[in-house]
């Protein structure tokens, strides 16, 4: 249940006509009063004798009573409650006991004997009522709605636990701005999918993801097709900026422009510039991490590898470092996701389009950033842009389950650091994000993983046995899990290409399943390949590869005088 208290209003004639009118597009319906002050206002929706003039007045009686230099210029208050849209139909008696509860919680009629306003509630949709008081009490004083906002969204918290609706997470004043009814309609009328205001959010958001600079970013919203504009002081340095879409005119055929900081809060110039800060020398208590790799623009598959390690690193921040660096590493997350979004190929776009979108969400909170140590997932993001779009095949391709599946475990460490700090929107976003991610990674791991499962099928008997063991040797506690999944053959084909790089396959499988959040993977074997192609360099597309098949087979052949591998290559489904 959604309150959306809205600024004061000085016309109470106005408001009344508009909420027991037809709308603006002919979505009102059968509108009428559910409650009000004193339980008898005139309704001009049921009652055929009563005007929307009677119920003004009524309203208006104590502002009107007062001297007129008395009269408060803005003295209309106006509130929408909504319910969610998995909620029961709510009866208009629930509806009216909403409607006083929420006057009561915000201070417009606390009860209790204290002076209070008058007030009405207007249903005219299935799903919402509308509240509209005037700013006098009986008496002629004031209300005490100091933060009617914050006490609406309490309240609303309790009734949805005693009605059993839908409880939606309680806010922190962090998140973006939601499209206006206004912007809603216009997008709807406009044929858009989301509303302008959506639109430019995620396209400055992608802007920024990775940028160097603010010539960079400046730059990448130009070639975005976005209509610019800056501000700037008389000294000629630069204080803000604003966005447009070139299609979305006002009713005088002028582009509607964004301040940055309407779009998120931490879209305005000032918080975008501190992601432009140098790297720190001292991480001042956080976690060492690895200098990022210097793969640079090496196209997407170095990309993604980098993107990978850099998760990585992040997991271990987010888990031990201060607030402020590990809410830095989360908010450089949100820019990752954005730029791998942007460069996916076309059956992955989607979801990752959506987990991008939702962990725009969980990247603010009232924890302040110390940016500069976040450097290299921010690096990860540029070399992403940089390295181009993605084919959705061959090494690319398989280098994207790669980075999918360390975002997943990244994107769920900063749902458990949000749960643990009591930010319960910001969970829930991780949480939605993290669902897309693994529908992605199920999108992007398909082929490759099908080409490992078929090598691995292809080992023969003595050769499986052999990585069985070493399965068993350097993991016990996982062994019989991970033998009893589909993917078992997919690992044990890389573990076969680990003895034949040279590595050991028993040491490399301990320290890869030592790591963290095994736990919530779905399939332990898939998370055992990526981190183990990683880690020791070898090519996470495997579709044409035989020499591992071939150097193990030899091996196999000396230990055992026989040779039952079949080499070659295999396509196929998980």
């Amino acid at each position: 249940m959604i309150p959306s208290v809205n600024e004061s209003g000085s016309r109470t004639i106005g408001l009344l006509a508009y909420l027991y009118g037809p709308g603006r597009h002919e979505e009102h319906t059968d509108p009428h009063l559910v409650a009000s002050f004193d339980g008898m206002s005139p309704d001009p929706g049921r009652d055929p004798a009563a005007t929307l003039k009677d119920l003004q007045q009524l309203l208006d009686q104590p502002v009107m009573a007062l001297p007129r230099h008395a009269r408060p210029v803005k003295h209309v208050w106006h509130t929408s409650v909504r319910a969610a849209a998995d909620d029961r139909f709510l009866t208009d008696e629930e509806w009216g006991e909403i409607a006083r509860r929420i006057v009561a919680a915000t201070g417009i009629d606390p009860g209790g004997g204290r002076p209070g306003c008058r007030w009405a509630a207007v249903r005219h949709a299935d799903d919402h009522i509308h509240i509209v008081a005037t700013l006098v009490c009986e008496d002629g004083s004031r209300p005490d709605d100091y933060r009617s906002g914050k006490r609406a969204q309490a309240e609303c918290r309790l009734i949805e636990k005693e009605l059993g609706l839908h409880q939606v997470a309680p806010g922190d004043g962090t998140a973006a701005q939601r499209p206006t009814s206004a912007e809603r309609h216009k997008a709807e009328r406009q044929g858009r999918d989301r509303t302008a205001r959506e639109e430019l959010r995620e396209t400055v958001r992608r802007a920024v993801a990775g940028a160097a600079g603010e010539e960079e970013f400046f730059d990448r919203l130009a070639a975005a097709g976005l209509l610019v504009r800056k501000r700037t002081a008389p000294s000629g340095d630069l204080l803000g900026y604003k966005v447009a879409l070139p299609d979305d005119r006002n009713k005088d055929g002028e582009p509607v422009f964004y301040p940055g900081a309407r779009l998120a809060p931490d879209l305005s110039l000032p918080r975008i510039r501190e992601r432009f800060t140098s790297a720190l020398d001292d991480d001042q208590g956080a976690t060492p991490v690895e200098p990022p790799s210097p793969t640079g623009p090496g196209g997407p598959s170095a990309a993604r590898r980098q993107t990978a390690s850099a998760a990585w690193q992040a997991l271990l921040v987010i888990e031990q470092a201060n607030d402020a660096v590990a809410a830095a590493y989360i908010a450089s997350a949100g820019e990752v996701l954005d730029a791998l979004a942007k460069t996916s190929a076309a059956h992955t776009r989607a979801k990752l389009r959506e987990a991008a979108i939702a962990f725009e969400r969980a990247s603010r909170s009232h924890v302040r950033a110390e940016r500069g140590h976040d450097r290299a997932l921010r690096q990860a993001a540029r070399d992403l842009v940089q390295g181009g779009p993605a084919l959705g095949r061959g090494e690319d391709g398989a280098t994207t389950a790669m980075a999918i599946d360390m975002l997943f475990f990244l994107v769920t460490a900063a749902l458990h650091w949000h749960a643990k700090k009591g930010h319960a929107q910001q969970a829930a976003a991780a949480r939605q994000a993290a669902e897309h991610l693994r529908a992605a990674y199920q999108a992007a791991a398909a082929q490759p993983l099908g080409a490992l499962y078929q090598r691995g099928r292809r080992l023969g008997r003595p050769l499986l046995q052999r990585q069985t063991t070493v399965l068993r040797e350097a993991v016990p506690e996982l062994a019989e899990q991970v033998l009893a999944e589909p993917g078992w053959y997919a690992l044990a084909a890389t573990l076969a290409d680990i003895e034949a790089a040279g590595h050991d396959p028993a040491a490399l499988l301990a320290g890869a399943a030592g790591r963290r959040e095994l736990d919530t993977a779905e399939s332990v074997s898939d998370v055992l390949v990526w981190r183990l192609r990683r880690s020791a360099g070898l090519p996470a597309d495997t579709s044409n590869t035989v020499v591992a098949d071939r150097r193990t087979k030899h091996t196999a052949g000396r230990t055992t005088g026989q040779a039952h591998t079949r080499t070659g290559s295999g396509r196929g489904r998980l």
